[in-house]
């Protein structure tokens, strides 16, 4: 744990931050008394929803039709 004061925490916040997100807890303080703890948020990913784009996209029936010999050489089939 590494304690700084609050002049020392305005003047490297930047490498307070780094490393916090390392890992380590940074307290700062006024004089002597730890007031607040710099610690990184915990952002998760967000949920996929199965479904979610149901009803929003349409297939037609080319899709399924036979490529031609001019895709086909494009695709490198």
């Amino acid at each position: 744990m590494k304690t700084v004061t609050v002049h020392t925490a305005k003047t490297h916040l930047s490498r307070l931050i780094a490393r916090a997100e390392a890992g380590e807890e940074v307290v700062i303080a006024r004089g002597k008394i730890p007031v607040v703890r710099l610690v990184p948020v915990k952002v998760g990913k967000p949920e996929r929803r199965f479904g979610a784009y149901r009803g929003r996209a349409r297939v037609s029936a080319a899709f399924f039709a036979p490529l031609s010999g001019a895709d086909l050489k494009a695709w490198g089939l």
